[in-house]
């Protein structure tokens, strides 16, 4: 089932000669044998890789739900009180939040298949979440210390970053969507063997669901209020 991710460019380039054989590879065309082969190989790299970081993201999302109602409306008015301990405790674990290797830039956009998606969400997810409460803290920051200028700043332009951290977990929750639908596409367990069992796609895809991952309320803060 795995291919040696040196053998790529060899695969392919098979792929595309058979595509181009078959009439081109244009949109709805049926990939080759090679082709899903890689897809499915794509798709457990994928799996594997949001096994590994399933821990910080649940960390990340535990904290986040704790403190989401206390943002979720805007920031408490006033210039003081505003970094209550479940909003300064979320800020460090979201910090800490690593793009696995396969994800990044290049290597991502190498991906084949639903696991080019997939990859996607989670880059989305890890880059909107840490960037949305760092700068959540720099605004609370510049609200409690800073000049009644950049105090109105950061309170006006508050709302971006609040919403960033809602769209963060709202691509987080549509993995496991991803994952199943993809599973089944490439014929589930009966193409994928051991390499990826129906049990552990399934364990994936509930760690990364909207029950589980989703944000309530919805974000009702407005831009410049």
């Amino acid at each position: 089932m795995s291919v040696a991710r040196s053998a790529r460019p060899a695969a392919l380039a098979l792929a595309l000669a058979a595509a181009l054989a078959a009439g081109g590879c244009g949109k709805g065309k049926k990939p080759s044998p090679v082709g899903l082969r890689l897809q499915r190989e794509d798709l457990v790299l994928v799996a594997h890789e949001l096994a590994q970081v399933q821990r910080e993201s649940t960390l990340e999302t535990r904290a986040t739900n704790a403190a989401w109602p206390l943002i979720a409306h805007g920031l408490a008015p006033g210039r003081s009180g505003i970094i209550r301990p479940q909003i300064a405790a979320v800020i460090p674990i979201a910090a800490k939040l690593k793009l696995p290797a396969l994800f990044h830039g290049g290597r991502g956009e190498a991906l084949t298949g639903p696991g080019f998606s997939i990859a996607g969400l989670y880059r989305s997810y890890a880059g909107l979440a840490s960037r949305g409460w760092l700068m959540i803290a720099a605004a609370i920051d510049e609200i409690e210390h800073g000049t009644p200028v950049a105090a109105r700043f950061a309170r006006e332009n508050v709302a971006l970053y609040i919403e960033s951290v809602y769209d963060a977990h709202f691509s987080l929750s549509q993995i496991g969507k991803k994952l199943l639908a993809g599973y089944k596409k490439l014929k589930g367990e009966a193409a994928f063997g051991s390499s990826l069992t129906q049990a552990e796609l399934d364990a994936l895809a509930q760690a990364y669901s909207e029950a589980s991952d989703r944000l309530y309320p919805h974000v009702e803060v407005k831009l410049g209020s």
